[in-house]
């Protein structure tokens, strides 16, 4: 069947996330193929992400591959999906792709981007975390650095049979300051699950000075449960981008929500 290559945006407030849910809970994956279903008048399709946001959490360019026989353009298929998916998923880009791709498999890299508001805010409670104590960002920054490179990130993540190996390679993990926000901009080439949102948290822990540089180094020596309390809530949390071959990582950020 004809291949498709869906760049999606979608808040992620109302979802259990991107896969579909035994439970019948919404979630992004689920809106896609019910939406699929009507266009393309079949059941016969298939969407798959590139990877599997938490419930709750956000996307500014999540992608996905399509699978379905149809004789519409991708231009149709992008705009005959928004007519029918919710206000909060939008698809930003539908194109051909090569008979093999593979929105998981074939990506190389992935980045986000966690948005921490350090002012009460009436318009971003379910976009952001606002986090009232004053931050040392200089010691974050320092933190941020331990947790770069090729490291065995298990005290970050939940054991699953789905992730055998908690080995990870983070290219970067830096800290934006803007106004009355602070974007904290994690690349790498995958995550665990709750992962990045660990690592948000245990950053913020040393922000306040609750934990030292030693202490996170010491996280990638012996594998603790402590980072699961300081785990950041998903409402800050957004998927930036996909990378595939071909593609530069880019360091800049260009976020489209600032809290001014």
């Amino acid at each position: 069947m004809p291949l498709y290559k869906l760049t999606l945006e979608y808040e992620g407030t109302r979802y259990a996330g991107w896969q579909t849910q035994s439970d019948g809970s919404r979630s992004i994956q689920g809106e896609m193929i019910h939406a699929g279903r009507q266009l393309f008048n079949t059941n016969q399709l298939t969407v798959y992400g590139a990877g599997r946001t938490d419930a709750g959490v956000h996307a500014l360019q999540q992608v996905a591959h399509l699978e379905v026989n149809t004789t519409l353009n991708p231009q149709q298929i992008r705009f005959g999906l928004n007519d029918l998916l919710p206000a909060d998923i939008v698809v930003l880009q539908a194109e051909k792709a090569p008979p093999k791709f593979h929105a998981r498999h074939d990506a190389i890299a992935r980045s986000y981007l966690y948005h921490i508001a350090n002012r009460r805010t009436a318009f971003g409670k379910k976009l952001v975390w606002w986090v009232k104590d004053r931050l040392n960002t200089e010691a974050m920054d320092n933190a941020a650095q331990i947790m770069e490179g090729f490291k065995d990130f298990r005290s970050f993540t939940d054991p699953s049979p789905e992730q055998p190996s908690t080995m990870v390679e983070v290219h970067w993990v830096r800290l934006h300051e803007y106004r009355h926000s602070l974007f904290i901009h994690i690349t790498g080439s995958h995550f665990l699950w709750k992962m990045v949102r660990r690592m948000v948290g245990v950053l913020v822990e040393v922000g306040r000075g609750r934990l030292s540089e030693k202490e996170v180094e010491h996280l990638f020596i012996q594998p603790s449960r402590e980072p699961a309390q300081y785990t950041a809530p998903p409402s800050g949390l957004y998927l930036e981008r996909v990378y595939y071959p071909g593609q530069p990582l880019q360091t800049d950020i260009q976020p489209l929500l600032y809290l001014l």
